[in-house]
Formats: C-alpha cells, sequence, structure tokens
C-alpha cells in the first residue's frame, strides 16, 4: 500500500513537472518600429520580415480606432504604443500623444496581467525610447502597483555624451543598433517570458525626408535588425523547444501628401500592417483587417494569461489566433431602442448581451452590468429596449463562448 502511494504521487510529480514545463516553454516578443505605412513597407525588400511571415502571416492593420467616434485615437507614436499594450483605444488609455501627461493605469498593459498570474516568469524592455518603461509601462509606480521589468535597456537617448545628437539623427540609428543586439543577445542567453523591442530609426527618417531613399534605407536596415532577433529565437527555439510567437507591428502611418507627417485620420496615417509567425492564425487575421489592440490579447492567449473578467470587458481587441465566436459588432441607438449587429465567426452557441449605464472601470470602480438578453451567435443581431434607462451614455458587451466585443453609445 504504501509502496503504490509513493508511486502515485511521484507519477503526480512528474505530470506536474511535465504540464509546467510544456508552460513555462511559451514565450512572446514584441516589437515595434516606427512609422511605417502598409504601402512603403509592401514595397521593400524584407527578407527578414517575409521569413517570420512565411512562419506565420502578413497582415494589413489599422491604428487610430473607430473613426468619428468616441474610439477615435490620434495616430501618433505612444498613443499607439499604448493601444498595443494595453489592447484599447485612446478613449480609455489616456495617452493622447507623446508626453504621455495622464495614462489610465486602470487599463492594465499585458506586461501587469502577466507579471501579476506569473511573478516568477521574466519581462524584458529593450527600447530606443525610455518613457515606454518609465510612463507607458509605469515601472514602479504606485498606480501599476510598483511593477517591475526583470530586466531593462533603454535611455541612451539621454546619453548625450556617448551618443551625441546629431541633426541627421544617426545617433537613433545607433542607439536603436545598442537596442536590438542587446536584445538578441539576451534573448538568446535568458529566454524571457515576454519582451518588447522598440526602435525609432525609421521615424526619424520619415519626418525628415519622408516618402524617400532615406526612408527606404531606414527601413532595409531595420529588417536587418529584425533578422538578429528572429536569429536568437530560431537558437532558442531549436536548443530549448520553445514555443515563441513573434509580432511585428508599426504605431502608425504617414501623411498622404509627402509622408513627413502623421497624427490625423487619413487612410495612410491610419494604415498600418503586422507580422507574426504566430500558429492558427484565424480568419479574422487572414480576410479582416485587424488592429494594433488585437496583438494584446492574442499574446495574451498564447502565454496562457487568465484576464478577470472586469478587464476583459473593457479591452477592445480579440485574438488574431484559435477560435472565435464573434467580430464586427455595431451599435446603434433610435428612440429608445439599441440596435445591435455583429458577425458570428462560429455558428454555434449563444451570445450574452451586457450593459451598464456608467463607466466607473475608468476610475478604478466597478460598474453594474445588466443582462440584457442572450441570443444564438448566427442570428447576428440583437435589439435591446433601453427606454427605461438613464440616458447619455451605454456600455455594451457582447460576450460569446470564445472572446468578447464591446461597444460604447455616447450621446
Amino acid at each position: 500500500m504504501f509502496s503504490k502511494t509513493v508511486l502515485l504521487f511521484a507519477t503526480s510529480c512528474l505530470v506536474a513537472q511535465i504540464t509546467w514545463g510544456q508552460v513555462d516553454k511559451k514565450k512572446a516578443l514584441f516589437v515595434i518600429v516606427d512609422g511605417i505605412s502598409a504601402d512603403v513597407i509592401e514595397k521593400i525588400a524584407k527578407p527578414n520580415l517575409d521569413a517570420i511571415a512565411k512562419e506565420g502571416g502578413y497582415a494589413r492593420a489599422y491604428v487610430g480606432g473607430q473613426k468619428g467616434t468616441y474610439s477615435q485615437t490620434p495616430t501618433i507614436s505612444a498613443v499607439g504604443y499604448n493601444s498595443l499594450l494595453t489592447g484599447t483605444w485612446v478613449n480609455k488609455h489616456n495617452v493622447w500623444d507623446n508626453s504621455i501627461k495622464a495614462p489610465n493605469y486602470h487599463y492594465w498593459t499585458i506586461f501587469r496581467l502577466f507579471e501579476t498570474q506569473y511573478p516568477h516568469k521574466k519581462t524584458a524592455g529593450f527600447s530606443t525610447w525610455l518613457d515606454n518603461r518609465t510612463k507607458l509601462v509605469g515601472e514602479g509606480l504606485a498606480a501599476t502597483g510598483h511593477l517591475r521589468l526583470d530586466y531593462s535597456f533603454d535611455g541612451f537617448e539621454l546619453d548625450t555624451i556617448n551618443f551625441p545628437h546629431d541633426a541627421e539623427r544617426e545617433y537613433i540609428h545607433k542607439i536603436d543598433e545598442k537596442v536590438v543586439n542587446e536584445a538578441a543577445a539576451y534573448i538568446r542567453q535568458e529566454g524571457p517570458d515576454l519582451s518588447w523591442v522598440y526602435l525609432e530609426y525609421t521615424d526619424d527618417m520619415g519626418h525628415k525626408y519622408g516618402d524617400s531613399e532615406q526612408f527606404h534605407r531606414a527601413i532595409r536596415i531595420m529588417d536587418d535588425q529584425i533578422g538578429r532577433l528572429w536569429k536568437a529565437v530560431k537558437e532558442r527555439q531549436k536548443t530549448f523547444g520553445e514555443d515563441w510567437q513573434v509580432f511585428i507591428t508599426t504605431d502608425h502611418g504617414r501623411s498622404a501628401d509627402m509622408g513627413k507627417n502623421h497624427g490625423g485620420q487619413s487612410d495612410r496615417e491610419r494604415s498600418t500592417w503586422i507580422v507574426t509567425n504566430a500558429k492558427a492564425l484565424n480568419p479574422y487575421f487572414r480576410k479582416a483587417l485587424p488592429g494594433v489592440v488585437d496583438i494584446m490579447p492574442t499574446m495574451a492567449r498564447h502565454l496562457n494569461v487568465s484576464i478577470p473578467k472586469e478587464q476583459a470587458f473593457e479591452i477592445d481587441g480579440i485574438p488574431l489566433t484559435g477560435k472565435l465566436s464573434i467580430t464586427d459588432p455595431t451599435a446603434r441607438k433610435e428612440a429608445g431602442k439599441i440596435a445591435l449587429t455583429w458577425k458570428a465567426a462560429d455558428p454555434e452557441g449563444a451570445v450574452k448581451i451586457w450593459l451598464t449605464t456608467t463607466n466607473q472601470f475608468e476610475e478604478g470602480g466597478r460598474d453594474l452590468y445588466m443582462l440584457m438578453d442572450e441570443v444564438p451567435a448566427k442570428t447576428e443581431k440583437a435589439v435591446l429596449d433601453v427606454s427605461k434607462l438613464p440616458t447619455g451614455f451605454y456600455k455594451i458587451v457582447l460576450e460569446g463562448r470564445y472572446n468578447n466585443l464591446g461597444r460604447w453609445i455616447v450621446e
């Protein structure tokens, strides 16, 4: 009896070790290369990005939220970074420009979600702009629960001795090189579980020269840098059998005239792209137009991050891999009724429709959601009678089996 018990215990421990080992092998790396519209990246030779896309895929994407609505989001760098980090548009994360005056840390970044659930795992950031860590991720701030990355490599733009600032912005190229080389070495040696690399030089050349050979050269340089990161990832995969999910994207496009500017809502400024090696890319990635907000929930799904329901209801993005229930929501109010539509990615199952007339979440509070209806996903529509509810603001969440969709109505 004793020997059987010992054997059973030992077997249980072995199964647990195997299970944890499998989970621990899941890694995610995302890279933001600044300011490259989709039309440009598609015409430049980029062998390393193409090699990654061959294992997963390439898609045109967008930034800027829903144009002309409550979620319209400036096509500005830090704004785009935070939309990726939080999976939300500017009406929630509250980063309106590069000054980053008052981020709303109630909308958690992927780093905070990951560190909270897996404090023993490694996170890392490599950046040509210090504010990415100190302001957007909010490292060490009380408002982020004193979040800390396990390793960071940034701030060199403040070092004017080793990187004297020149008018041609070549010092940014040198910093990008330093950042990439350190990131590749760290990935190769340490294999962080979740890491972010940010490179700036392409946007600098876009601002200075617009659509030009200088800009195109910067993109080719960037592709070579991506190649170094990809080589390190491939070595980790081969040596340790790790399951790496890699995303490379950009934060905004360029102005339609000469390509020197951005920030507005023209098609070209909103037009971005995503390159990934991710497996099981779904039809939403392949056939629709994904947004920058979709990357965060995709990485969360890959890393087995469980997002609490109240936070999940706030995320604007949906996973680009695996099964989805519903996509493409619309919400319109008229004469005391709200008409909802969606597309059924999976005709089976039901959609629960939740509604609240408050937005306490943005201040750290809780919203009381009412279950307004539950309908088959395949109906792709519903009508809610809100004639007896307060007017002015409605926050609606469509809850499917595999994903949620949210929309606001602001009167």
